[in-house]
């Protein structure tokens, strides 16, 4: 996945950088399966140079056009448009609240959903947006259509995949080698456990770190082996738990934090494959740095969740993780597998 500063977006339009012009194929699926309703509102998210939202005004929408950078909006404006509200706005950081209109019946994201980091949140809130009957739209690059060293700007299977869940349809759509997804019908999923295959022979004593945001998010990695999964990892021999979820959180994201400021709330014990497995809640209450993917061969990416879309993620949870979580938030994941559960009581 390509991370990109707001400002480089700047210096790519500011550039002459373009991306690839809307095809006869995107238009005509468009037409055939997101046609305009009478008073239809769009939502056109990281509308660049503004193709896309104009081909949807003259299509019958009225089109709010919001992109983080202001050098592609200050482009986009110079071309006259009826009917495209423009304006600069962050989907992943910024407040929804923001957004002119309350909801929409079409949401378009094309060629910008692999540059999102907090996929599954952000999804979430774009589900919110959607009026009764409307549709979200995705249009994206695929990976085995695109260069090695381009892989960052699309999608692989799995992640198509992980796109689909929890709508009540999911239909997908050739564009002369682009993916178009319309996704309809915003559909509850329920929670999942999973393990990760046989561990290697240990003596599974480790620690899972619960590290939330200002805003109250929780971070989880999405792992290679189809599970999301926090923070942490086995201790070494002469290692307490809590130094083990501070120096497995640096090695994994890069953040950063101080012994000193964590608390381990609870020391689980389970089993896998007949193994005892020892898992310490670790709760982490400062740190430095933002979340990065250090390791790839264990995690494809960081993201931030709200912790009241746990439950719904769509994909599993690592089990010594779920349990970590339901020491933190108790009650807040159904079903979970039994584990045995020892509070730890701070003097």
């Amino acid at each position: 996945m390509a991370y990109v500063r707001h400002d480089q977006w700047d210096a790519h339009y500011a550039g002459g950088g373009r991306f690839r012009e809307l095809g006869d194929t995107e238009r005509r699926l468009l037409a055939e399966h997101v046609p305009a309703p009478a008073g239809g509102l769009a939502l056109d998210v990281g509308c660049g140079l503004g193709e896309l939202a104009r081909h949807l005004a003259g299509s019958g929408y009225r089109v709010d056009a919001v992109d983080w950078s202001e050098a592609a909006l200050t482009e986009a404006r110079r071309t006259e448009a009826v009917g495209v509200t423009y304006r600069r706005l962050d989907i992943e950081r910024d407040d929804l609240g923001q957004l002119p209109s309350d909801a929409y019946d079409l949401i378009t994201i094309r060629l910008g959903w692999a540059f999102v980091r907090d996929r599954t949140r952000v999804l979430n809130r774009l589900r919110e947006r959607l009026r009764p009957g409307g549709a979200l739209c995705v249009i994206t690059p695929l990976v085995d259509a695109v260069p090695d060293d381009r892989r960052g700007i699309a999608l692989d299977e799995q992640e198509i995949g992980l796109l689909r869940t929890g709508w009540a349809a999911a239909d997908r759509y050739d564009a002369d080698g682009l993916a178009l997804l319309v996704l309809r019908g915003p559909s509850p999923t329920t929670p999942g456990y999973a393990g990760k295959g046989r561990p290697s022979p240990h003596a599974l004593t480790g620690a899972g770190a619960v590290v939330t945001d200002a805003a109250g998010r929780v971070l989880l990695g999405w792992s290679v082996r189809g599970v999301w999964e926090l923070p942490g990892g086995k201790n070494d021999a002469d290692e307490d738990f809590a130094a083990a979820a501070v120096r497995e959180l640096e090695e994994e994201t890069s953040l950063k934090a101080d012994p000193a400021g964590t608390r381990v709330r609870a020391i689980l014990m389970d089993y896998v494959h007949g193994i005892p497995r020892v898992t310490a809640a670790v709760r982490v209450t400062a740190f430095t740095g933002e979340p990065v993917v250090t390791e790839p061969r264990l995690i494809r990416r960081w993201e931030w969740h709200e912790v009241g879309d746990l439950p719904r993620l769509g994909r599993p949870l690592f089990t010594p993780s779920a349990h970590v979580l339901d020491t933190v938030w108790p009650g807040l994941l159904p079903g979970l597998p039994p584990v045995h559960r020892y509070p730890v009581t701070v003097r």
